[in-house]
């Protein structure tokens, strides 16, 4: 029987280090499931004609290179495609692995329109396949969610040889609520390792690490990482006695590596820091992610780069 929600001891272990490694979240019909589906999506519905070739890219300090184009703007309500920076020759500009190979994510509406994803935070699964699943909506009422919302979800590739690394970063700064209040859902499809780029961990920097910027749209298009206004951590963390300078981020003796197995659930709290080396091994290394905000006594910013749909973020709660 599926365990409901989070014990004691998980909900301290989240709140003192600012992620949570939970086991078995998937039983292995669901990954089997979601693994052929990813495969379908590459093979079949990823297609290069008429795509815009856009890159995701992390940006530099400043955000500039971060991706921006209204194929990624738009995305909030779509499933769509996003290239590896390294799957395109310098020379020519062109792919040089096939598309299957080529792409970084697929997303970000995966959790609302992809039967299969959207099987994962369900209630009630349409799939007896996710039998034995951890069910969500019980993890984020431990977490103290009154209203949880699923504004994005993306399948990330990691691909083989080429998958590039994600320097230190807070999901915060990509999914703002005034105060803070995002959650990563992160899901390991295959083993995630040390080779083949598994997550690494600030223990306890969501106490001590301020969301100092966001992604936030420009008022003449695409997107720039800028300085945020608003709270920079959630109401209950508010003026930590000392906090993380930015020119620290990136101190290498302060992360631990999460190698998980297929199949496993990594919780992250939105203020976290967390990054991931590169892919150079010759396995690749799929996950599904989602991410949570706080729908009541909360405000979502109009600027932030993913706005929600028509109907709005999607509901945990009934």
């Amino acid at each position: 029987m599926a365990v409901q929600g989070l014990t004691p001891e998980q909900v301290a272990s989240f709140e003192r280090d600012g992620y949570l490694i939970v086991p078995d979240a998937l039983p292995p019909a669901a990954l089997d499931a979601l693994l052929k589906e990813t495969q379908r999506l590459l093979e079949e519905d990823f297609t290069l004609e008429g795509h815009p070739l856009t890159k995701f890219q992390t940006g530099g300090d400043d955000g500039e290179e971060h991706v921006g184009d209204e194929y990624f703007l738009g995305s909030g309500d779509q499933v769509r495609f996003f290239l590896e920076e390294n799957a395109f020759n310098p020379a020519t500009g062109k792919l040089s692995k096939p598309k299957e190979r080529a792409v970084n994510k697929i997303g970000h509406y995966l959790h609302a329109l992809n039967p299969v994803f959207a099987d994962i935070t369900k209630s009630t699964p349409s799939s007896e396949k996710f039998a034995g699943s951890v069910p969500v909506a019980p993890i984020a009422r431990s977490l103290g969610f009154r209203d949880p919302r699923c504004l994005q979800s993306m399948i990330i590739c990691k691909q083989p040889e080429i998958g590039g690394a994600v320097p230190p970063h807070q999901d915060s700064t990509f999914l703002y609520t005034d105060p803070p209040s995002a959650v990563g859902f992160w899901y390991a499809l295959e083993d995630a390792t040390a080779t083949n780029g598994c997550l690494s961990f600030w223990p306890g920097s969501h106490k001590t690490a301020p969301v100092r910027n966001r992604l936030m749209r420009k008022a003449g298009g695409g997107t720039h990482i800028t300085p945020n206004p608003g709270p920079q951590f959630p109401t209950e963390l508010q003026s930590p006695a000392n906090v993380i300078e930015p020119s620290d981020e990136d101190d290498a003796s302060k992360y631990v590596m999460g190698e998980v197995k297929a199949g496993s659930l990594v919780l992250i709290h939105g203020n976290t820091l967390h990054k991931s080396e590169k892919n150079l091994s010759d396995k690749g290394r799929i996950i599904y992610t989602f991410h949570v905000i706080e729908g009541e006594g909360t405000v979502y910013d109009e600027k932030n780069w993913l706005q929600p749909p028509a109907e709005g973020f999607t509901k945990l709660f009934a």
